[in-house]
């Protein structure tokens, strides 16, 4: 399992990115980085036309259940695949 100072270095690699990843992983990295940071979500679904809180709220809604410590090895694991395919 990723401790947490490699989940940290990760994090702020992630925003050193040398392209914009697709929206789909977008999303699964925000999902992963808060389900690992936080745990499961909170609160009610955004509503209305605010389709990008929307998109983030459902990805992270869609890791509950997930320990943060698995979350927490595939948001590195995500972030590391990302260089090496860049």
């Amino acid at each position: 399992m990723a401790t947490p100072e490699e989940f940290e270095a990760a994090a702020q690699r992630a925003q050193q990115l040398p392209s914009k990843p697709s929206n789909t992983v977008l999303l699964q990295l925000y999902a992963l980085y808060k389900q690992a940071s936080e745990g499961d979500v909170t609160g009610d679904r955004p509503g209305g036309f605010d389709f990008k809180a929307i998109a983030k709220y459902d990805a992270w809604s869609g890791l509950r259940g997930k320990a943060q410590d698995e979350a927490r090895q595939e948001y590195v694991e995500l972030v590391t695949s990302l260089f090496q395919n860049a």
